[in-house]
């Protein structure tokens, strides 16, 4: 069956172009074109489309809270068409944190001299239609078992490093994961899978709703207790090296894409696994998240293979469950948890452990 899409965008233009694109493709069909969210909500209710593509800076109810609302009323999986100036960039970041499953560049679909008609657009719609959209879901009423039923042994052991890859659903899912995080929380890196061009935004708004600091990574950067590193987008990869006495630093590297992504969770997973080796691999968690593909399944086998404690996260509460499938697949992942029992397994546990 082909994949049904709906386009909400207020520019004619942006609209044949996005229906141009799409429907050059035999597995997706465009069902419907909107110019703002009134027209958008009746032709939901009427079409029921698997994917629909936001332009956010609409005229009237502005695309973030007509996405608001579709989330809280009618759960389907969003993609967001947006500028890559400051203020689209802002907008993105929020409407991710809402629930938005992806985005892309205007800049990206040929509208701009020296933009590409590339393949991204249609491969995020088809990576949207596998996503699952329910209402967000209230925190689970009962811890979650670990893989196999084992409990992780380094359970109860403060970290001295985290690191989490993620992708599709993964900035909402980031935000859910990272409030738990108290201010002093150990140095941690992160991986998520967005285009560059709204990588600062995220990190901000990340910055803005949490308790540790928030910023976007650069090479040679020390590893310190309440900074959380954001990978600065699809130009380089994140890893950990040694600072020598110092303790651990970040750098960011060329080279290709890895598992089909730079930068790749592969990549950071398995640098901080030969960079601790067995030594001190028992002090750092590794945490796969939501999204697509494989990306993060070999790193999370390296680092379970020096010691570390690592989790992934579990099918219901993820949008897309690829990457965490993959890796308890693999049984990397010694603990498989819901989403918001994730930070609480980390952190109040390790509290009880130094009071005891």
């Amino acid at each position: 069956m082909s994949i049904r899409v709906l386009i909400v965008d207020d520019s004619s233009l942006m609209r044949a172009l996005l229906q141009h694109r799409l429907e050059r493709e035999k597995d997706i069909e465009v069902v419907g074109l909107a110019a703002h969210a009134g027209e958008a909500r009746q032709l939901i209710k009427a079409l029921d489309p698997d994917v629909v593509t936001l332009d956010i800076e609409m005229p009237g109810m502005d695309g973030l809270s007509f996405l608001e609302k579709i989330m809280a009323l009618r759960p389907t999986p969003v993609i967001i068409v947006s500028g890559a100036t400051e203020a689209g960039a802002s907008a993105t970041a929020r409407g991710l944190q809402l629930g938005a499953v992806g985005c892309i560049a205007k800049s990206q679909l040929g509208m701009t001299p020296g933009a590409r008609d590339d393949s991204a657009l249609v491969d995020m719609v088809r990576e949207a239609a596998k996503a699952r959209r329910n209402a967000r879901p209230a925190p689970a009423p009962a811890p979650a078992p670990a893989l196999l039923g084992q409990a992780s042994a380094l359970s109860g052991m403060r970290p001295d490093v985290i690191v989490i890859g993620a992708s599709t659903g993964g900035v909402e899912a980031l935000h859910t994961l990272l409030a738990g995080f108290p201010e002093d929380c150990p140095p941690t890196l992160i991986v998520q899978h967005i285009n560059g061009c709204f990588a600062s935004a995220i990190a901000q708004s990340f910055d803005r709703a949490v308790r540790p600091r928030v910023v976007l990574a650069e090479s040679d950067m020390p590893l310190e207790t309440g900074t959380i590193l954001l990978a600065p987008g699809n130009e380089r990869h994140l890893q950990v090296a040694s600072a020598g006495t110092r303790g651990l630093r970040c750098v960011l590297r060329d080279g290709d894409p890895v598992s089909g992504h730079r930068p790749s969770v592969d990549r950071l997973f398995a640098s901080l696994a030969s960079t601790l080796g067995t030594t001190r691999g028992e002090n750092a968690l590794g945490i796969l998240l939501t999204g697509m593909g494989q990306d993060g399944a070999q790193g999370m086998v390296a680092l379970a293979s020096i010691g570390a404690r690592t989790i992934a996260q579990d099918q219901a509460s993820c949008v897309v469950f690829g990457m965490p499938r993959a890796a308890i697949e693999l049984g990397a992942a010694r603990e498989v948890l819901p989403l918001a029992r994730i930070a609480p397994a980390v952190f109040s546990t390790a509290a009880k452990a130094a009071a005891a």
